[in-house]
């Protein structure tokens, strides 16, 4: 049996015995709508235009969060990586500022840049850009220094080794780097609409409905719908990443898994 198979013979069995659960009353449907009432919620709520404008919203805003994320952490990664007395010239302030959560520092930076959409890519872009850094300067540590002294001794410089070695050895780490942070900047997203006020995302759905007496089947809609999204993010890049690098032993392990 296919993975593909396999997996939607556990999600029918997961929404088999959740239906199940509801319909025999073991826990109210006031508190827990059975899944039917989820999709035929959802299939309301994607002809609302509302709705489907915070969708954008959340999307485009973890969109720009992740390309900035990785058009700082690609060039700091290589330059961590590769100038060891830089590294160890920031290592404090990375390693301070790196298991701060993101959560924390809404208020920051609510005082600074509002409830708008720069608060929550201010905060997304933050918490993504730390896998794509560490899995880069990780690449660049795991070279094997035979294959930089052959590229040295045929006259290659500095940069020309860089970008010939150091950048092929690892473009499949950063893009693994990507996946992670695609995942961990929507959470953020996410959590920085439900938690700061926005006007707009599903973030901002989700709290101004679950304020609502029986509106659980719209909240669980919307989380559904952040689900999904996360789900296809990491599938497109997955079979990206399956397609660019299939000449690598790390893309190959993940294909495994």
């Amino acid at each position: 049996m296919r993975p593909f198979s396999r997996n939607l013979i556990g999600l029918a069995t997961f929404f088999l015995i959740w239906e199940g659960v509801v319909r025999l009353n073991l826990v109210e449907r006031v508190f827990l709508p059975t899944p039917s009432d989820v999709a035929a919620r959802l299939v309301d709520l994607l002809g609302q235009e509302s709705f489907l404008r915070d969708v954008i919203a959340t999307v485009l805003a973890w969109l720009v969060a992740l390309c900035l994320a990785a058009a700082v952490a690609l060039p700091a990664g290589l330059l961590l990586g590769s100038v060891p007395s830089v590294r160890v010239a920031t290592r404090v302030l990375i390693e301070f500022l790196r298991p701060i959560p993101p959560v924390a520092l809404i208020p920051l930076i609510m005082m600074l840049l509002g409830s708008g959409p720069e608060a929550k890519i201010t905060l997304a872009f933050y918490a993504s850009v730390w896998p794509i850094l560490f899995n880069i300067i990780y690449a660049l540590d795991e070279i094997d220094p035979l294959l930089v002294e052959t590229a040295q001794s045929f006259g290659n410089g500095r940069l020309r080794v860089m970008a010939t070695v150091a950048l092929p050895h690892a473009a499949p780490f950063a893009f693994t780097g990507l996946r992670l942070s695609a995942a961990i900047a929507l959470i953020v997203t996410v959590s920085t609409e439900y938690l700061a006020g926005s006007d707009l995302g599903i973030g901002a759905f989700i709290i101004d409905t679950a304020s609502n007496v029986g509106a659980m089947d719209q909240v669980l809609a919307g989380t559904v719908v952040v689900g999904v999204i996360g789900f296809l993010i990491n599938g497109g890049l997955e079979r990206i990443g399956r397609r660019v690098f299939r000449w690598s032993d790390t893309t190959r392990a993940e294909a495994l898994t």
